[in-house]
């Protein structure tokens, strides 16, 4: 055996055993880190589909407005805060809740993924507000 440092020999064993542990564990922080940005984009994303469409629904309740104001309100609000392709399924209906009249506006848009691997699906999200008397 020839001694190459202290402690060290040419061959020895744990020789280049710290390349495969960063490499090992770099790809399970990697692994760890896109998961919590996928979770983070898809709740964001869901926080925003559930405000454009209570916020549709509060136009659309108003006495001087109808559901197709609230729809386009909330077209216009997802447009702007995501992108156009998350406003393409919206709809809008008049309800009774409890005896009281109430405006639902449901949103279906696609579930965001990042990179090629992640969930697949749709988000449903509903907004709901009181209808206005005329």
């Amino acid at each position: 055996m020839t001694v190459v440092g202290p402690g060290l020999t040419r061959d020895d064993p744990e020789r280049g055993s710290a390349v495969v542990d960063f490499t090992l564990v770099a790809v399970l922080v990697l692994v760890l880190f896109l998961g919590v940005v996928q979770v983070a984009l898809a709740v964001h994303v869901r926080a925003t589909l559930v405000d454009c469409a209570a916020e549709g629904a509060r136009v659309a309740g108003r006495a001087d407005r109808g559901p197709q104001d609230g729809a386009a309100r909330t077209r216009a609000l997802i447009g702007a805060a995501l992108s156009p392709r998350y406003a393409e399924d919206v709809s809008v209906r008049q309800t009774v809740v409890d005896g009281l009249p109430v405006v639902e506006v449901t949103v279906s848009a696609p579930l965001p993924v990042v990179g090629l691997l992640g969930p697949t699906g749709v988000l449903t999200v509903d907004g709901h507000a009181l209808e206005e008397a005329p």
